[in-house]
């Protein structure tokens, strides 16, 4: 009889047990799987507040900043589906990160400012990208960063720069941090920098996705700039190659009292 050697004896006992030899790459392409679902205010929607009234000599620079009326972003609702537009939802401890997004693939992220507003209000960046901060205004601006853990910025923009200057951030935050410009404090927009790729922000239906998530138990928050944290916790069983629909996730209109 013929005498079998270890690597055959394996070899067998994994197609008897129904066990093929797969790639890393296949098996960890199957362990991902991805969530949506929409943020919606829970409640009669508020009208919407008038920030800088046009013409409005108060404001800096009433030419350009109150040349129109400008509502306020800090809270807004779409009225139609009641979506709440800028909520910031994250994985809150991240088990591994997808091959495909370790990396970001555009590595720098434009911040601009236009009619005295930045745009855009709520932005995620990720710790491997630059900000690229630049205005669109005939008036002089200041960018003022604000983070827990990233060192501050603050510098001058002059009118109409397009040019730009870029803004570094190595450190991953826990929370979104102000960003605002000093010469028209009216200005304010928020940034969440993260060391991973989990973190979205609702459009303006209150929509949102997040893809190619670690399969099993996931825990997210949900964070917004008037109530904080919304939803301070969020389990979902992520399951490996489906995307799980969260449906409305309702949101009391006394979280932002």
């Amino acid at each position: 009889m013929q005498k079998l050697n270890i690597s055959q004896i394996f070899i067998a006992a994994l197609l008897v047990s129904g066990m093929s030899l797969l790639s890393p790459a296949t098996v960890s392409a199957e362990g991902w799987g991805s969530i949506t679902g929409q943020i919606v205010y829970d409640g009669d929607v508020p009208k919407p507040v008038i920030e800088r009234k046009k013409g409005d000599p108060l404001v800096k620079d009433t030419a350009v900043c109150a040349a129109t009326d400008h509502l306020s972003n800090e809270l807004v609702i779409n009225a139609d589906n009641k979506g709440i537009k800028n909520a910031f939802m994250y994985l809150r401890k991240v088990k591994d990160i997808h091959p495909d997004l370790k990396e970001s693939k555009e590595k720098t992220v434009v911040f601009d400012q236009k009619a005295c507003t930045f745009f855009p209000h709520a932005m995620v960046v990720r710790t491997d990208q630059n900000v690229l901060v630049k205005s669109a205004d005939p008036v002089a601006h200041n960018t003022h960063t604000h983070p827990f853990r990233n060192e501050a910025v603050n510098f001058i923009l002059t009118p109409n720069d397009r040019v730009g200057k870029e803004v570094s951030n190595p450190v991953g935050e826990r929370l979104p941090f102000k960003v605002t410009c000093d010469i028209h404090p009216l200005m304010k927009a928020y940034w969440f920098v993260a060391d991973h790729p989990y973190v979205v922000v609702s459009d303006k239906d209150g929509k949102f996705t997040i893809k190619n998530l670690p399969e099993g138990e996931n825990e997210f928050r949900i964070w917004h700039e008037k109530g904080g944290y919304i939803v301070r916790s969020l389990d979902v069983n992520v399951k490996a190659g489906e995307t799980i629909d969260l449906g409305q996730i309702k949101i009391s209109p006394a979280k932002f009292k």
